[in-house]
């Protein structure tokens, strides 16, 4: 499947037709020697197909088009489509009440044009970086079947990488976007998450969610963000490396990196330096000090906890146990912590904004690791590290509140990803330099 951009503009000269799109992506779902039936939880064929039949007739009648017209999208299974359960990778919410409306970013990528294929395995209720569900199985990963796709997002970005979709539709509470895309070789990215609207998306913690989405490119995610922004911007000209100034995260995202993360993303950075990137070092004291402030859980926990308390008691024998122990863990948090713990973030961002506002953006590796194998992650010790290990750096911009994009690297091995970090609220321009960035990469 080509990126979005190649995609419009085939389309606009007539050379396909979304049908042809949508057809040749539920032929790749559909495909028994595939892993269609683990990549998404439900397709609706023939909806699929009417709603390409209508966008081929809009573009046949020339009516305007939209970044996503007639783009196939897949879409995470824990937001609202309208007369479908709405389970969030779980069995518990299998036989709840089919979702009366769509989620609203659904709406708006409906009213766009985009063609949705179905619903996208997830971790259970977005609560793990790896992307593991033992309710409906685990994709592999597509760059090798013997790892895992990373998550939560991972049915997004294996639909993506496997061709049966442009563009997949995800949410990122702690990396969910970025590190599946780090791990399959995609793109992916994090809006500044009040910019996004999140009514009909199954939450996990409300300070934390965002919604965002994995594309091939830089191209497929803007795209996908103008639509469910709803912001009438058109993307800035990308600008040249040698007019940006960014920093190397200096401290706590370094550490621990495995060999072949280290080795790519230092080649990475010579190769920017070398065509004209200034790259300073800043180095953030307080990220140091967040092992110990979620030792109980943290922000996301606490909240967690509070959106599952009573399905727990009614339920918990159908969770996930890798999942409710993490939710539960909530409980053993201290009274008042939680308030604590807010004004702690708030602080951690007003330092932040003070000691960074001078850079176009931080970058550091998405994730400090490979995507791990499927054997390594049988024992609950192993995959509790490796968990905390993947969601590390991704987690500060959402700590941060920023956005944030992750690119793939130039990897002798398996994939891995560069993340730039921008400010609050500069998401286009984090698109538009994100570009600059995406050309050398993939020289």
């Amino acid at each position: 499947m080509h990126s979005v951009p190649v995609l419009l503009d085939r389309m606009a000269k007539g050379e396909t037709r979304a049908l042809d799109l949508t057809t040749a992506c539920l032929d790749r779902i559909q495909d028994p020697e595939g892993q269609g039936a683990t990549v998404f939880t439900m397709i609706d064929p023939d909806r699929s197909i009417a709603q390409a039949e209508q966008a081929d007739a809009a573009r046949a009648a020339g009516e305007a088009t939209t970044p996503l017209s007639g783009v196939p999208v897949s879409v995470k299974a824990l937001f609202d489509l309208k007369g479908h359960v709405t389970h969030a990778g779980s069995r518990v919410l299998a036989e709840a009440p089919p979702a009366a409306a769509d989620a609203e970013v659904v709406r708006r990528l409906r009213q766009a044009g985009a063609v949705i294929m179905g619903h996208t395995n997830m971790t259970e209720f977005a609560y793990s970086g790896l992307g593991l569900n033992p309710h409906y199985g685990t994709p592999a990963n597509p760059a090798n079947p013997t790892r895992i796709p990373g998550g939560s997002s991972s049915g997004a970005a294996v639909s993506v990488a496997e061709g049966m979709c442009a563009v997949g539709l995800g949410t990122d509470t702690g990396g969910s976007c970025r590190i599946p895309a780090a791990f399959c070789g995609l793109t992916g990215y994090k809006p500044t998450a009040r910019r996004i609207p999140i009514g009909g998306t199954y939450p996990l913690s409300g300070s934390f969610d965002s919604i965002g989405g994995i594309g091939q490119t830089v191209g497929c995610c803007e795209a996908l963000d103008q639509v469910i922004s709803a912001e009438q911007v058109s993307p800035a000209a990308p600008p040249d490396l040698s007019d940006l100034h960014v920093a190397v995260l200096d401290n706590y995202v370094l550490d621990d990196l495995s060999p072949l993360v280290a080795a790519t993303f230092e080649a990475e950075l010579a190769a920017l330096a070398k065509a004209g990137l200034r790259i300073s070092r800043v180095t953030l004291p307080f990220l140091d000090d967040l092992p110990e402030l979620n030792a109980r859980g943290g922000i996301i926990a606490a909240e967690a906890l509070a959106q599952h308390r009573e399905l727990l008691a009614s339920s918990e024998a159908g969770y996930d146990p890798r999942v409710s122990i993490r939710i539960r863990k909530g409980e053993t948090q201290q009274p008042g912590e939680y308030q604590a713990l807010l004004k702690a973030r708030a602080e951690m961002i007003a330092q932040a904004d003070a000691l960074t506002g001078d850079y176009d953006a931080l970058i550091m590796p998405t994730v400090a690791m490979e995507a791990p194998r499927f054997a390594e992650m049988a024992e609950d010790a192993a995959y509790g590290s490796a968990n905390l290990l993947a969601l590390r750096n991704t987690t500060v911009a959402n700590l941060l509140d920023r956005c944030a994009i992750s690119l793939p690297m130039r990897s002798t091995g398996l994939p891995a990803g560069l993340m730039l970090m921008c400010e609050t609220m500069d998401d286009h321009r984090m698109f538009a330099m994100a570009r600059s960035f995406e050309t050398l990469l993939r020289r």
